[in-house]
């Protein structure tokens, strides 16, 4: 057969990721306050976005409960007024009844009684650290000048839990300084409050907690210093043996160690708490339920008209401001609709789980039913892909709480009538058989599968077990208690 070059025509179809399709499946598995950054970004972008006010024109997703037309973003005709900046605002203020309020003296300020005065709380501007709180101890102890470089290395590798996280001889050897030193000096910090601080390890931390209560030398020392893996796995009767002491003793001694802190930097921990706000409300009216798109805190954006007029008369000034300005407006254009059709995706497919699982939204967890995400998909007509994005870091508030949407789609776990139940409610039944248990003989995992099948589930052991460790709860000799 010989080799030869020939030109062919050849038709076929192909799937073509365009740049406005990876933007509306990007923004499809965003979460609200990702969506929200990235509205901001693209409206500080591109001059052609701005954010309508709240009653200028009723937002598209507060309506889909009466229609979900998906009509392309009508463009505004409203009329545009510049304003210069500061022209309006410094002719509004009233600057008599603002300096009526306040009197002055000596350059100094009072408020009237009836003026409300800032609280001291709002004055702090952070909180102190650990960090702070070790340094300001070390300025307030008797420390040389290299004892205060050594004690600020070591400070300064103390991690948020209180461990110090490098060697002595490390710090030694960037200070300039002898192991001697920085032991010393180590030696006094871990004097400082809170108690138990710059400890090497979970050991050393609790020791100094010990020694630091007056307890040096007792069998709670002694038990750390040597027998503390026996603790950890509950060996008592050994722990009681090697010692020569009673059973109770060392009881008495575990129970005293338990009550300590093994992270005691954390209590100068400030991690601003970080609130869920949900996407979807669901209400029950009368005897039915009713899906409500969150919308609040995201912009409402349009297209400023200005810049339409400027488009459509760019031809006759510029080309290059033409082509810049249709650019934009197309993106623009895409970025609306695409946030349109999410909010419509999202939608259709928490209605859908409403319809699945309304037994659970009025009776509780025992009735939350298997679902899949293919049972979705075929109700709404999407692809399992697309409802897999749409139910990523999406909340629901419900009259069970509040829930992500991924909460909703459980396995299946056979009953004994041969129905199905979710693995949801499997791990909700084993949660209330250990609550319910004696701690001083807890149930083995074949023990809870055994309960579960007088209860018509059938379930196997490492299936409990499997379930048991998703829910963060021990073993049964984790679990017991002599105490």
């Amino acid at each position: 057969m010989a080799i030869e070059m020939r030109q062919q025509l050849k038709l076929t179809q192909q799937l073509v990721m365009t740049p406005q399709l990876q933007q509306a499946i990007k923004l499809l598995q965003l979460s609200r306050v990702e969506l929200q950054d990235l509205v901001r970004q693209e409206m500080e972008e591109n001059p052609v976005l701005e954010e309508a006010p709240e009653l200028e024109e009723p937002r598209e997703s507060d309506q889909l409960e009466i229609h979900e037309k998906e009509e392309p973003p009508q463009e505004e005709k409203a009329e545009f007024k510049e304003v210069q900046a500061g022209e309006e605002s410094f002719q509004e203020i009233d600057w008599t009844a603002y300096l009526d309020g306040y009197n002055y003296s000596s350059g100094e300020q009072y408020y009237d009684d009836e003026d409300d005065r800032p609280s001291y709380e709002n004055i702090l501007t952070r909180k102190s650290t650990l960090f702070d709180h070790l340094m300001w101890q070390m300025k307030l102890g008797i420390f040389s000048d290299e004892e205060l470089q050594v004690g600020l290395e070591i400070i300064g590798n103390v991690d948020e839990e209180g461990y110090l996280r490098a060697t002595v001889s490390d710090i030694a050897a960037v200070c300039g300084s002898d192991e001697i030193t920085a032991e010393s000096v180590l030696r006094k910090i871990q004097d400082f409050d809170p108690m138990g601080i710059a400890a090497r390890n979970l050991q050393e931390c609790l020791l100094i907690q010990v020694r630091q209560l007056g307890m040096g030398g007792s069998v709670v020392e002694a038990i750390l210093q040597d027998y503390l893996k026996d603790l950890e796995t509950r060996k008592y009767k050994h722990i009681a043996k090697a010692l020569g002491i009673d059973i109770a003793e060392v009881l008495a001694a575990a129970k005293l160690i338990a009550g300590l802190d093994p992270k005691p930097g954390m209590q100068y921990s400030h991690d601003d708490i970080q609130y869920i706000s949900p996407d979807i409300f669901v209400y029950k009216v009368a005897e039915e339920f009713v899906v409500m798109l969150n919308d609040e805190g995201l912009p409402n954006i349009k297209i400023n008209p200005y810049y339409i007029g400027e488009g459509r008369a760019g031809s006759q000034k510029d080309s290059k401001a033409e082509e810049y300005i249709n650019d934009k407006m197309r993106s623009a254009l895409w970025l609306i609709k695409s946030i349109h059709q999410r909010q419509r995706t999202i939608y259709k497919v928490a209605k859908s789980i409403v319809k699945f699982q309304r037994d659970f939204l009025e009776r509780g967890i025992e009735y939350l039913k298997p679902l899949v995400l293919r049972d979705i998909a075929e109700d709404i007509g999407m692809h399992e892909s697309t409802i897999s994005r749409v139910t990523t870091n999406k909340y629901m508030q419900t009259p069970q709480g509040l829930l992500e949407l991924k909460y909703f789609f459980n396995s299946g776990i056979s009953t004994i009538e041969g129905d199905a139940i979710a693995s949801e409610s499997v791990k909700n039944k084993i949660k209330e058989i250990l609550d319910k248990e004696d701690l001083r003989r807890p149930y083995s995992d074949q023990r809870i599968a055994e309960i579960l099948s007088r209860n018509n589930i059938t379930i196997a052991r490492r299936t409990v077990t499997k379930y048991r460790e998703m829910l963060k709860i021990g073993s049964s000799s984790e679990r017991k208690r002599f105490f």
